[in-house]
This record gives structure tokens, C-alpha cells and sequence, in this order.
């Protein structure tokens, strides 16, 4: 099975990730657990406010999203379920089915 999950990442005065937050999943989760994973956006801080860096008043709104897919082996979904919802950074976990596959 496949599913999206969204999360939280903090980000540098220039909006460039200051961490990694599937790391944070991937500390958690057993290691037969995911079969794949796969990037697939990232929202910048919407303190950006189209400039290259963040206004010094606005370091509060250093937060932007990042999205991933992963592709979950039979009968792990539960595992990974379970990882998800104790990950205090996964803001979102969406199934997609397995027809989702070839996107």
C-alpha cells in the first residue's frame, strides 16, 4: 500500500531545510517496513514573502511543508500507521491505494 505524508520542516533565515524530517520517521520505523519512499514536494516558509530571505521579524514563520511517498509491504500498514502517528513532525498521512503506484 502507498500513502503521502506531509510534514512540518523547519527551515534557515534563507528558507533552506535545517533538517530532514523523513530521518525523523525513518529513526522510528522498523526496518521492514517501507519498501520505497519518494519525494514528492516541498512548500516553502510563508514568511518568504518572494524575497530570498526571511524578514527578521518574521523567523517565527520559518515552518514549511514537505511531502513523501511511501511505499508500505503487505501487512505493515499498521506498523507504519502507528510510526506516523507518534511522529510529532507528520502533519498529514494520506492512503493512495496501490493504484497510485505509477504516478
Amino acid at each position: 500500500m502507498r500513502f503521502r505524508v506531509t510534514f512540518v520542516e523547519q527551515t534557515n533565515v534563507a528558507g533552506d531545510p535545517s533538517e530532514s524530517p523523513p530521518d525523523y520517521l525513518a529513526t522510528e520505523m522498523p526496518d521492514d517496513v517501507i519498501a520505497d519512499r519518494t519525494f514528492v514536494d516541498r512548500a516553502e516558509p510563508a514568511a518568504m514573502h518572494g524575497s530570498e530571505q526571511l524578514d527578521e521579524d518574521d523567523d517565527f514563520l520559518s515552518l514549511g511543508t514537505e511531502t513523501w511517498d511511501y511505499d508500505v509491504n503487505d501487512d505493515c500498514e499498521d506498523e507504519f500507521l502507528a510510526v506516523v502517528r507518534h511522529c510529532r513532525i507528520a502533519v498529514e498521512c494520506l492512503p493512495l491505494g496501490d493504484e497510485a503506484v505509477n504516478d
